[in-house]
């Protein structure tokens, strides 16, 4: 990546996590905050694209709650697959948008705690830890490149690299067919957008009215880009045949980034977040 960018590029390998994605961070530190305060065996619900919700029903799993999971149709079969196999309940949506509303509904009957993928104060906190960890591990990184979809991620990494007082740039990167932030920012609010299809099925649907990431991004990120379809499928197979990793689409929109604009780091030492490996075979095999 280093030589295909003219950056001294390292990546940030959370596809090696467990269950392949960054989002195991988040989904322990709030099973953790539960099992620490005292709140029993609360039945959780949540909304996702599919990585959050196999990192909480992991988590759920191991601390033996009942999850509820409100998924897309759309969702890639492994990602579906998996959430089943760690026995949390699944239940089909149209799209993202309205798996999130229904989860809350879902909470606001009484019946469980509503866990946001990307707004609840334990998942930002969780995905913060990389951001500290890249601090610790190399403090000469000058700039943190990762994706962005309810900013969760992002929000984390800028939190923890500000508060620590490392003087890193963040970097955001959204997806031209799902850009909520772009469109917001551009408005000073959040805004309503017209969700396309992508590969980064991840990243895809409008901002939940509630979250604290827009208010976050605005003020701790120092700069948002766009990537396009053919950038994440450069930047999958790029990965794959430069570095013999795998990454899905959400997971390599930061190289995507870096392939789009080499000029934007050209020279720097610079963090990509690798944020998750759970592609579905036939559409990597498609790529290929």
């Amino acid at each position: 990546m280093s030589n295909l960018t003219g950056g001294d590029v390292f990546l940030k390998l959370e596809t090696l996590q467990p269950t392949y994605s960054f989002k195991i961070r988040g989904a322990l530190n709030v099973v953790l905050a539960l099992v620490e305060h005292g709140h029993g065996r609360p039945r959780l619900v949540t909304a996702s694209a599919g990585n959050h919700g196999q990192a909480l029903a992991y988590a759920a799993r191991m601390a033996g709650l009942q999850l509820t999971v409100y998924i897309p149709e759309t969702a890639p079969r492994a990602k579906k697959d998996s959430i089943r196999r760690m026995g949390a309940e699944l239940i089909g949506c149209a799209d993202y948008d309205e798996a999130e509303s229904r989860a809350k509904q879902h909470a606001a009957a009484g019946s469980a705690s509503f866990i946001s993928p990307y707004w609840h104060a334990d998942v930002i906190a969780g995905a913060g830890t990389i951001g500290l960890e890249i601090a610790e591990q190399d403090p000469a990184i000058e700039t943190i490149v990762a994706p962005v979809g309810g900013g969760g991620l992002v929000s984390g990494i800028a939190v923890a690299i500000k508060g620590s007082g490392h003087g890193a740039e963040i970097v955001g990167v959204e997806v031209e067919a799902s850009c909520p932030f772009h469109q917001g920012l551009a408005a000073g609010r959040i805004v309503h957008i017209n969700v396309g299809r992508t590969l980064a099925d991840g990243l895809s649907g409008n901002l939940d009215p509630d979250t604290v990431t827009f208010d976050i991004v605005r003020t701790m990120v120092d700069r948002m880009t766009l990537v396009t379809e053919d950038h994440l499928r450069d930047a999958i197979l790029g990965v794959l045949r430069e570095e013999r990793l795998v990454a899905e689409a959400a997971g390599a929109t930061g190289v995507a980034a870096l392939l789009r604009d080499q000029r934007q780091i050209h020279g720097r030492r610079t963090a990509v977040v690798l944020s998750g490996a759970n592609i579905d075979s036939e559409v990597l095999a498609s790529l290929i």
